[in-house]
């Protein structure tokens, strides 16, 4: 980051940085992230002492997995003007992204031979969405008050967003540990600009509405939520489909029914979701009918075809051993039928461990009825 410029530009002339009009410039910032499509903005000071000390708790009983980039930066997560020197402020701003012409989840949900893919991860790259917006915004508020220090994020480094978000009023964060708001539920993704701009921070600061309501927790399939407003990634669908590499263990792989690519669970049970909003971007629609394929036909994709089908989806990062691998045991999680035995044992000899570990475990269940 550059250091913040002593004059800024408006309707084509400079002027000092001190004669801005900052809370105008914050409204105007609002109604152009809106005009992005962004649902709600709002900025925060990069403050995080006390989420710090919940992260380092995290993090000191390993509940991060083998997720080892938590932990890796160091404090630069929690201070921001350690990762970005010259943070000042932090605008922080969600994004709905569920799909209003998705199969509902609850039906793909209980239907054993198709298979269930996060909601969020049916479309286009929510990395790429978010970023392009982010950057247009960062342009937009340039034209107005010329160059000034900007670093955009979307879930691409070593950045603290919910507690970000909550501190900025853009909800409060939930048992589940995701971010919830009254008008808008917790279906939306997050995206911060971290800059050197002086701007008035909101006030407004949701205290958490979740009261006695325990859904979230009741309904997780592995106890991952092992206690209000504490997840053990290691138990958590999410991280075992996505970013555990490795072979899942036993006890997880019958709870995980047909789950291949995350797990909704817990924003599907919360009441708040009654409120949320579908999304009127086009990006996160469903691409190659992800909304409710069969787990057969998934099992039968090449790796080649992986590739093709999940061309700009953030599904391809798990490449597609681990695809198999999560398919394998949604198989074997099903009914016995000829389509899911064949599509096994298409696999049997699969060059991958992990493939061939998984599939003799679906097959065995499959056997044992």
């Amino acid at each position: 980051m550059t250091a913040s410029p002593w004059s800024r530009r408006r309707e084509g002339r400079v002027i000092p940085a001190r004669s801005l009009d900052y809370t105008q410039l914050t409204l105007d910032i609002k109604a152009w992230a809106a005009e992005l499509g962004f649902a709600q903005t709002g900025v925060t000071a990069p403050d995080l002492g006390a989420d710090e000390i919940h992260l380092l708790e995290w993090l000191r009983q390993d509940r991060h997995g083998a997720m080892d980039y938590m932990e890796r930066h160091g404090t630069r997560r929690s201070r921001p003007s350690e990762l970005v020197p010259g943070t000042v402020r932090v605008i922080s701003a969600r994004l709905d992204y569920f799909p209003a012409t998705a199969a509902p989840a609850e039906e793909v949900l209980v239907d054993a031979e198709r298979a269930y893919v996060s909601r969020y991860a049916l479309g286009r790259d929510y990395h790429k969405v978010l970023r392009g917006r982010l950057a247009r915004l960062v342009k937009r508020i340039e034209s107005i008050c010329g160059p000034f220090a900007a670093r955009a994020f979307t879930d691409s480094a070593p950045v603290l967003e919910k507690p970000l978000a909550r501190n900025a009023g853009l909800g409060w964060i939930g048992k589940h540990t995701n971010l919830i708001h009254p008008q808008g539920g917790s279906w939306f993704f997050l995206g911060e600009i971290y800059t050197d701009l002086p701007l008035p921070v909101d006030d407004g600061f949701l205290q958490s509405h979740c009261g006695t309501c325990s859904a979230c927790i009741d309904v997780c399939p592995t106890r991952a939520i092992v206690a209000p407003y504490q997840l053990d990634a290691r138990r958590c669908i999410s991280y075992l489909t996505i970013e555990w590499r490795g072979s899942i263990p036993e006890e997880f792989r019958p709870l995980m029914g047909n789950r291949i690519y995350g797990c909704d669970d817990c924003q599907l049970v919360c009441p708040w979701n009654r409120f949320a909003k579908k999304t009127p971007l086009p990006d996160f629609e469903p691409r190659h009918g992800l909304d409710s394929a069969m787990l057969a036909e998934l099992c039968n994709w090449t790796e080649a075809e992986f590739l093709q089908f999940t061309e700009g989806s953030p599904i391809r990062r798990i490449g597609h051993e681990c695809w198999l691998r999560n398919i394998a045991v949604a198989l074997g999680n099903g009914p016995r039928s000829e389509a899911a035995i064949a599509a096994l044992r298409a696999r049997v000899d699969h060059p991958s461990e992990i493939v061939r570990e998984h599939v003799s475990w679906a097959l065995e269940r499959l056997a044992a009825g």
